[in-house]
This record gives structure tokens, C-alpha cells and sequence, in this order.
């Protein structure tokens, strides 16, 4: 919050011709797949209660969100705002990572002239304060949970920009001309990957949807359009609800003696 990240996204979009997606990709997640727009936003930004830990309906809306933003990913020439992309397009070798850095002060001080021009009226620094703070601990939370990785690690992304100093052009330009390296060129491997997580994501929403499989813990693999279920068991139920999900050459199980980690942190 406060270091200009949406503006330099925009920025970078327009200048190469890409599409910008960034609440689109919620509404679009609650438009295909009937879900509470109003939830998915709030499992977008923060990190699960504990009764939406335990709640089976909180994992499925969470695959959702997840594979919304790599259907979007799949079209290619995307900005992609947030949304776990760094750790869910990670080894994609087209994919350029960015973290968008500021110091803590400077982001407040945006923040609070932001809300201000917003809402027409002075705005309390110390809430504003209080607010940046939060929203820092609640993605920094909601990352480490989902994931068990820490959000800042430099690791996470190819680029990482301080915009204490940079204007939101000078920073589009930073990132538009590595975007337009052949390193990050689209290739056809590269492609596959993305097709590869796409139909492996859309399986684990319709594990998550039907009542016969929402409770297992399984996870999906896929590799050009072969399914493989990892679980503690072999599910009938689980094999056959895969078959439903369009793009599926083939389903394979693979049994183990510990129960998998939960879909959304592989």
C-alpha cells in the first residue's frame, strides 16, 4: 500500500499494449464460478480465520482466485497484480516477477493524500498509519500461511524496485524494456507450464466443489494434460470428478502414507 504499484502496473501495461488486470481478475472469478465477489475480495487480502481454516467452502474459494489468476496468465501480454503471482508463476520462464518497494514513511504520506483526495475531507495520519501497517501484516501473514514463504524474499522475483525515487514512467520503463528481452520471451515450453498449472488448478476446483471429495486432502499434478491425484488414498469419487474438467488427456493416482500438504501451497 502506498508504493505505487497499481500506477506503475497501469503504466507498464500501456506502454507495451498489454491487458492490466487486477480487481478483474475477482469479478471474473465470481462471475465464472458463482461466488460472493464480497468473499473472494477479503480471502484475497487476508490471511483465513480459524473457522475459515476449517471451513471446507474458504479452500475451494481460494482455488478459485488462484486459478482465475492463471487463466489470465494462459492469454499472455497480462500485467498481473498481486495475487500470490510471484510464488503461483514461479520457474515460467516468461514471466517477469516485481516487487514494488517504498519506505514505510513515504507510504503513508501517499496513503494519506490518496484517501484525502478521495474522500474530500482531512483524514487522521495515525489511522492511515495504523492502516498501512496492517494491510503490510495481513499480506505478509496471508502469503506466509498459503505458502510458507516469506513475501519479501528478493528470491520471489526478478526485479525488486524501490519507488522512493523512481517516477511511476521511469519504473514502467525499468520493467517494459526486461519485459521485451528475449529472455523472457514466450516460448512453447514455457507455455505448456502455464496450460500445465491452468488445468491442474481447474481440477482442484472441482475437487473442492463436490461434496464427495471437498473434505480429502489431495493434491493435482499435471503435465501436458496427464493428471496425476496425490493422496492418501485411492479415490474413485476423486478420479471421476477429474474426468469432468475440459482439457484432460488422462488421470493417474498416486498413493503416499502421509497426507498431502493442502492444494494451495504447491
Amino acid at each position: 500500500m502506498g508504493a505505487g504499484g497499481p500506477e506503475i502496473g497501469m503504466a507498464v501495461a500501456q506502454r507495451l499494449g498489454y491487458r492490466y488486470a487486477d480487481q478483474e481478475v475477482i469479478s471474473e472469478a465470481a462471475r465464472r464460478y458463482g461466488l460472493l465477489e464480497e468473499k473472494l475480495t477479503h480471502l484475497d487480502e487476508s490471511k483465513p480465520s480459524l473457522f475459515e481454516r476449517l471451513d471446507t467452502e474458504t479452500h475451494r474459494y481460494i482455488t478459485v482466485i488462484q486459478t482465475t489468476l492463471l487463466e489470465f496468465a494462459e492469454r499472455d501480454n497480462v500485467v498481473l497484480m498481486g495475487r500470490s503471482g510471484q510464488w503461483l508463476l514461479r520457474w515460467i520462464p516468461h514471466v517477469l516477477r516485481i516487487r514494488v518497494k517504498a519506505p514505510f514513511e513515504l507510504r503513508v504520506r501517499r496513503a494519506l493524500k490518496k484517501l484525502a483526495g478521495q474522500m474530500g475531507e482531512v483524514v487522521n495520519p495515525r489511522t492511515v498509519t495504523d492502516m498501512v501497517r496492517r494491510d503490510d501484516a495481513e499480506k505478509s501473514s496471508r502469503f506466509r500461511y498459503f505458502y510458507m514463504m516469506d513475501i519479501n524474499d528478493p528470491s520471489l522475483y526478478e526485479l525488486v524496485l524501490n519507488a522512493e525515487r523512481l517516477s511511476t514512467e521511469a519504473a514502467a520503463e525499468l520493467i517494459a524494456v526486461a519485459a521485451c528481452r528475449p529472455d523472457f520471451a514466450t516460448i512453447d515450453a514455457g507455455r505448456q507450464m502455464v496450460a500445465d498449472r491452468v488445468l491442474a488448478s481447474r481440477v482442484q476446483v472441482a475437487l473442492a466443489t463436490q461434496p464427495e471429495t471437498r473434505k480429502y486432502r489431495i493434491t493435482v499434478e499435471a503435465q501436458q494434460g496427464v493428471v496425476t491425484l496425490v493422496a492418501a488414498a485411492v479415490l474413485d469419487q476423486a478420479v471421476e470428478v477429474a474426468r469432468t474438467v475440459h482439457g484432460l488427456r488422462d488421470v493417474k493416482t498416486r498413493q503416499v502414507e502421509i497426507p498431502p500438504i493442502p492444494p494451495f501451497v504447491g
